[in-house]
């Protein structure tokens, strides 16, 4: 497994408009009810302080990634996701080791992320690395037909 940060190649456009499009599937697959396709994380990474993890396999495929942002001494993981063909497998432990090694690196001294009250594997694996829960959004998700559910804001302090 190959996790590296993503960068914007004005030489390369077809590569970078292929990881993009891989992200937004994956993007299709884990979040259908609330995706971002390709334009949203194009217009979010046209901002110096949003920044994308991929996870590639030996044949290059993406088969997860993390979208951050990173602003002075705080981060904030907007997204983090592995293909559900590759779930299970430590992908998103991996990318969060490396998040961890880049904002260190960086003097970032805390992050902040947001996840559904009812996901409890993202959870637990929040949890293992040191995020704690610091507010509940009640009924923050809504979907038609479907009951409500919280969203809970993690911290995770860096400098431990």
């Amino acid at each position: 497994m190959h996790i590296q940060q993503y960068q914007k190649d004005e030489s390369a456009l077809t590569k970078e408009l292929d990881v993009i499009h891989a992200v937004a599937a994956i993007e299709a697959h884990v979040q259908p009810l609330d995706a971002w396709d390709k334009q949203a994380i194009t217009d979010l990474l046209s901002q110096d302080m949003n920044k994308l993890l991929i996870a590639k396999r030996e044949n290059e495929a993406v088969v997860g990634y993390c979208l951050y942002q990173q602003l002075f001494e705080q981060g904030e993981i907007f997204r983090i996701a592995t293909h559900p063909d590759h779930q299970r497998q430590g992908i998103a432990a991996q990318l969060l080791e490396r998040l961890f090694e880049l904002l260190n690196g960086q003097g970032v001294e805390s992050l902040l992320l947001e996840v559904r009250a009812d996901n409890g594997p993202a959870i637990a694996l929040y949890e293992r690395y040191g995020f704690r829960v610091i507010h509940v959004r009640k009924d923050y998700y809504q979907a038609a037909n479907q009951a409500s559910m919280d969203a809970l804001i993690m911290s995770c302090d860096l400098k431990r």
